[in-house]
């Protein structure tokens, strides 16, 4: 299991196998505000009003792309839920693996970074 650091320092790379629950939980417990829920995680960003809402998903735009590992997102006018999940896992079924907290972290990242926060 990666570390914070590791995590916000690694790559996604092809996953076929996903993550085991205890291990799911633990990444979870490391990351504030990711929860799980029907097969994904995710984590509800929250802003002042659309235009920043708007500037936060064309920041992450850039890194999804990077990592051609793609969330579902949910805009709003002052929200923006990212939803990973990994479509290869688990013989096509779906599930979350590794590169879903890759991406999490690096998201976290961004949005820290946009707000001032360390």
């Amino acid at each position: 299991m990666m570390t914070i650091d590791e995590l916000l320092a690694a790559n996604c790379s092809h996953q076929e196998t996903g993550l085991a629950d205890p291990q799911i939980n633990q990444y979870l417990a490391m990351l504030d505000g990711w929860m799980r829920q029907d097969g994904h995680i995710l984590k509800t960003y929250t802003f002042v009003d659309y235009y920043q809402t708007l500037a936060f998903v064309n920041a992450i735009a850039w890194m999804i792309h990077a990592q051609d590992h793609h969330p579902d997102l949910q805009v709003g006018y002052n929200r923006c839920i990212v939803k990973y999940s990994t479509h290869s896992v688990d013989e096509g079924r779906g599930g979350i693996s590794e590169n879903d907290f890759i991406c999490a972290v690096k998201v976290d990242a961004i949005f820290q970074q946009a707000h001032g926060q360390p």
